[in-house]
């Protein structure tokens, strides 16, 4: 019997994500070495992890023959004391994309609705498609989040608010009063989710934790992903109210986040200077690539964010072109036209520009 007669009739229709590609698969497809190609599809730090969290992971491998800590307790003591709030107000994850889904089991189900932008993070959509609820998609003009519209479409059913500043894949961004503004227009029954895994390379970066201390339903998301180098561990975490986190609790997985990935990221927490040096790359490296998209005549989305997204014709050829030369970027069926282009380093900007004139010539 085909399984589809007996799984659940959600699933049936349920998108699946699909990543960027890896650079292994782009040699194997192109027939180049691998050493060559410049990966800028999936707003990875280009240089590279965090040296002091390789070096907390490398000792504790001598040990992942024990389960890690079910509680993350020294991240926990780490993180609570650097952001002020209590242990109990933080929730860790495997990624902060598993997160976002323990959210969605949370607080969605059947007849209930979440409100999200249409060019935003896609897992929003599919955690809510996943538990049978309906996502409800703004427009976004100017690729930026229409907030008056999002509230707009906030109905009785609505249980969840997704946003995120800076924003994914455009990387438009919000300023701290008008995300306060935007908090406190919103029902007392509705979780508002702040998806904040760019928000290292603001300086300052809006803080919300006042609002979670007043008592609004607010989820701060982060990352170590990013910024932190530590894409590969696959670990995130939230903040926000107690009584909020210990629903949270109730549906993470055991031993969700690996021994490694908490020495990881443990260790990358005390390295500031890592930290700097990323957000100085790449804020130098958002203008290199600014300036040759404005010389190539092509148009881009300002961002606050470690990418950027550009305007490129016939950009699915585009992508493939650029394979084909050793750069990978990121389509977006969503936004026809255009291409996002993760910043690298400043040989890997300038390839990618290199390899656009050749496009463009061609």
């Amino acid at each position: 019997m085909d399984a589809a007669r007996f799984a659940q009739a959600h699933i049936l229709g349920q998108p699946v994500y699909t990543p960027g590609k890896p650079i292994s698969q782009v040699a194997r497809e192109f027939g180049l070495d691998p050493a060559a190609i410049d990966k800028l599809a999936s707003n990875e730090n280009p240089l590279g992890p965090s040296p002091k969290a390789v070096a907390a992971a490398a000792a504790a491998l001598s040990e992942v023959n024990l389960y890690p800590d079910g509680g993350c307790w020294d991240l926990t003591a780490k993180l609570s004391e650097r952001l002020g709030i209590g242990r109990d107000q933080l929730v860790f994850s495997n990624g902060s994309n598993e997160l976002l889904e323990l959210v969605a089991h949370v607080f969605l189900g059947p007849d209930t609705e979440a409100v999200m932008g249409e060019n935003t993070f896609i897992v929003y959509k599919l955690a809510t498609l996943l538990m049978g609820a309906k996502p409800v998609e703004v427009p976004m003009p100017g690729f930026a989040h229409d907030l008056a519209a999002m509230r707009a479409a906030v109905t009785p059913k609505t249980r969840v608010v997704f946003l995120a500043s800076p924003n994914n894949p455009t990387g438009t961004a919000h300023t701290e009063a008008e995300l306060i503004r935007f908090v406190r227009s919103l029902p007392e029954d509705v979780l508002f989710v702040l998806d904040e895994a760019y928000a290292e390379y603001q300086d300052p970066a809006p803080d919300l934790r006042p609002l979670i201390a007043g008592g609004w339903p607010v989820l701060c998301a982060r990352t170590f992903s990013k910024i932190y180098g530590l894409a590969g561990l696959r670990v995130g975490y939230g903040y926000t109210r107690p009584d909020i986190a210990a629903l949270l609790q109730r549906v993470r997985a055991p031993f969700n986040v690996n021994s490694v990935a908490q020495a990881a990221a443990v260790a990358a927490l005390d390295d500031e200077e890592f930290v700097r040096r990323s957000r100085e790359s790449n804020r130098a490296g958002l203008a290199q690539l600014e300036a040759g998209f404005k010389k190539l005549g092509l148009g881009c989305v300002p961002s606050a964010a470690n990418f950027i997204l550009v305007a490129v014709p016939e950009a699915a050829r585009a992508f493939g072109f650029l394979q084909a030369r050793g750069t990978i970027v990121r389509p977006f069926g969503s936004m026809p036209g255009h291409l996002r282009i993760s910043v690298g380093t400043a040989d890997q900007n300038k390839r990618c520009l290199d390899n656009l004139a050749a496009f463009l010539a061609s």
